[in-house]
């Protein structure tokens, strides 16, 4: 059975006030504060309703009322209005991609899950891009004195590895600037999963006369296509335990247990936006880890030009600024795009 406009005004009203103080709320409080016309003594009685059909819970007897789960994906799926970020917030996220979009794409992550945790106050969780979708931007040989030099693989996302060699004497500078340009040349641009391993061959092939020397780069190059490790980049760990809805010791335990393993976090941010476009908003046990069965999580993916590649992802409690939370990150998301 569908909820009656009046039942969707109060049900509205009741998870903004509560959204906005985490304090139950009661019916002179929607009678004074939200204007709607009707009597304290009507709104009390639609939302005694509103708690049989399970849309609201009275957590104390001579307590207001507070949005159920199923009250906040009514209001979710049903009433929430997008908000609009002002021009401040608009330009703030503007000017931090503007500013690192020459840099790094692991730097610019970081930025901006720091950026996002200051603009909602909960915690920011983003999926970086798996090593594989990586592209390789360059190979280069810093000498360290006569004998040595740190070989160093880049790729957009920031370092891939880096060893210790130990530099032919028997090359000269030049020679060894023309091999670095050439492989530089064959590779630059290629995501790490299409630098294959009949790709690794060609170029032994071609540059046979000096594979001892090359043979830590061409190792180094077939690691890298072994791995496909995601990492998770938090911004405003902290945010979420100053919800008073985080008091109690077990529960902020239990979170930062679970923000060490970054192997589930990946886990938690992938599988529920495998195949699916747009911002998906996880309430409460919709959630399949038990740590963050209490939370909200709203996520969608973000790409790097026209391709995905990882997710960003906001979590705080159920009593969440949930306009507000879509407003950022269709706005990050939107930066993210145009790089």
């Amino acid at each position: 059975m569908g909820l009656s406009t009046r039942k969707m005004e109060i049900l509205s009203a009741v998870v903004k006030d509560y959204v906005k103080t985490a304090q139950p709320v009661g019916s002179r409080t929607i009678a004074r504060r939200y204007k709607m016309g009707f009597s304290s003594a009507t709104i009390r009685n639609e939302m005694a309703d509103l708690e049989e059909m399970n849309y609201l819970l009275q957590p104390h007897t001579s307590a207001g009322r507070i949005p159920s789960q199923k009250g906040y994906r009514y209001f979710v799926d049903e009433l929430m209005q997008e908000e609009r970020l002002d021009e401040e917030d608009k330009s703030h996220i503007c000017s931090i991609f503007s500013y690192e979009k020459m840099q790094e794409v692991e730097t610019l992550i970081r930025q901006a899950s720091q950026l996002i945790s200051s603009l909602t106050n909960y915690t920011s969780l983003i999926l970086g891009p798996g090593l594989k979708k990586s592209a390789f931007k360059k190979l280069q040989i810093m000498p360290i004195d006569r004998q040595r030099g740190l070989l160093v693989l880049l790729a957009d996302t920031g370092v891939i590895k880096n060893k210790l060699i130990n530099l032919p004497q028997a090359l000269s500078q030049n020679e060894l600037a023309r091999i670095v340009s050439y492989l530089n040349q064959r590779l630059e641009g290629l995501t790490i999963d299409k630098i294959t391993a009949k790709l690794i061959r060609e170029l032994r092939r071609d540059l046979y006369h000096h594979i001892n020397f090359l043979e830590t780069t061409f190792t180094l190059l077939e690691e890298s296509l072994a791995e496909d490790e995601s990492r998770v980049f938090l911004g405003g760990i902290t945010n979420i335990f100053n919800q008073p809805e985080f008091g109690n010791i077990e529960k902020i335990k239990s979170l930062i247990s679970l923000f060490e393993q970054h192997s589930l976090l990946a886990n938690l941010l992938a599988r529920p936006l495998a195949g699916i476009e747009g911002i998906i908003i996880k309430i409460g046990r919709e959630n399949i880890l038990e740590e963050v069965q209490e939370c909200s999580l709203v996520m969608t993916t973000y790409c790097l030009g026209k391709e995905v590649v990882g997710t960003i992802g906001i979590l705080g409690p159920t009593r969440m600024e949930y306009p507000r939370v879509v407003a950022v990150l269709r706005q990050v998301v939107g930066q993210f795009e145009k790089l």
